[in-house]
């Protein structure tokens, strides 16, 4: 069987799970909620390099990425921060959809899967 290491655990969650060469990371949220989506996203993508340089991996190697934003009105400017964010020539498969956030000033949540 292969192992299974979990990061920043506790009782409702794991912030990532390593398994089989992959790293699977929970949604990860902004810290400042009161920043636009801009920030926000900066901050969300920030916290994904982190994890998953924690876990053993780097942003070229995640292999695909679920964006729910608050507003599609924020589609574009998240767009922006993303592109600048994703290493040409190695961007993972995404889709970007909008939904109702627990947290009414969240604007942005990102999950990603990468390989190790």
């Amino acid at each position: 069987m292969s192992e299974i290491s979990r990061f920043d655990q506790n009782q409702r969650r794991s912030r990532a799970i390593v398994h089989g060469g992959i790293v699977y990371t929970a949604g990860q949220v902004p810290d400042d909620m009161s920043l636009d989506v801009t920030g926000q996203a900066q901050q969300v993508l920030a916290k994904i390099e982190q994890l998953v340089n924690e876990a053993g991996s780097n942003k070229s190697r995640i292999l695909t990425a679920q964006v729910w934003l608050r507003t599609m009105d924020d589609f574009a400017a998240f767009n922006k921060v993303w592109d600048a964010w994703v290493i040409q020539g190695s961007t993972p498969t995404r889709c970007c959809g909008k939904v109702e956030m627990n947290n009414p000033n969240c604007r942005v949540e990102i999950l990603v899967t990468a390989a190790l």
